[in-house]
């Protein structure tokens, strides 16, 4: 179960990128830069694997879903909350059939299903940050109106308040602009996201542009994982008393993906 995206790391899926994500036949239409490097894109995702579980996380890598290169990114394929997992209808057409082969997944292990996202609603499991009291989640061009109001409907029935923040459609997902450090700590772009939308966290601003986002992993008690090229992220953490596992993961912003998109966080707990 995740009830604050700042708890401690213990269980995730992945997907490691062994074929499909190098080969996309239709990169405008999967969103997709550059094709990845296959070799570049494995052995990076073999680091992350391995800095999660050195962390204490189990990691449970799934195969790549078939003429889906972008199953790769799992976190946009369910949110995982207190009492089950929500099966998400995507906003990208190419990727809308991902929320039912993550949901097999999740039944195989054993996860309760506590709701579904049904058309003509969409959301994404990146624009979804779970902070204990309180569920943030973004209005995107992958999570519409709709969407946020089925969600909604699910989290307040579990006692979260919904904050939504509305993005523009140059930002993909909402954990590109905020995400969680700790149980009560935000990162967040200021010219994003308004102060007053994160009432009630301590939060670390950040002027994102270029490589600087605050797409990051929190594996908890003090440590995070970010992408080698976020360097001012990077440093501003280390300065401020985190543990900064600083990875190389290019190869998947060429798809439009952080370190937060490769992990579906199934289990976070003290």
């Amino acid at each position: 179960m995740v009830r604050n995206e700042g708890d401690p790391l213990k269980r995730v899926v992945v997907c490691t990128p062994t074929h499909e994500y190098a080969r996309a036949d239709n990169r405008e239409e999967h969103n997709i830069g550059p094709l990845g490097n296959p070799e570049d894109a494995i052995r990076q995702h073999d680091a992350l694997k391995q800095t999660l579980r050195a962390f204490g996380a189990d990691v449970l890598d799934v195969p790549e879903m078939e003429s889906h290169p972008n199953s790769v990114f799992t976190r946009d394929t369910a949110i995982t909350t207190p009492q089950g997992y929500i099966q998400v209808n995507l906003g990208l057409k190419t990727r809308q059939t991902e929320g039912a082969w993550m949901a097999q997944v999740l039944d195989a292990q054993g996860e309760a299903c506590i709701g579904e996202i049904t058309p003509p609603g969409t959301v994404e499991g990146g624009d979804v940050v779970l902070a204990g009291k309180v569920a943030f989640i973004g209005r995107t061009v992958r999570t519409n109106d709709e969407g946020i109001r089925q969600f909604s409907d699910i989290m307040r029935a579990m006692g979260y308040e919904i904050r939504v923040i509305a993005l523009p459609d140059t930002v993909l997902h909402l954990d590109k602009a905020l995400m969680m450090l700790g149980p009560e700590q935000v990162l967040y772009c200021r010219d994003l996201v308004a102060r007053e939308a994160i009432d009630g966290f301590e939060g670390l601003a950040i002027a994102c542009g270029g490589d600087t986002t605050a797409n990051i992993i929190c594996l908890g008690n003090g440590q995070v994982i970010v992408n080698r090229t976020n360097n001012t992220v990077s440093d501003l953490l280390d300065r401020k008393g985190f543990v900064v596992h600083d990875l190389d993961l290019g190869e998947f912003a060429k798809g439009m993906g952080g370190p937060n998109c490769l992990i579906m966080p199934v289990d976070r707990g003290i």
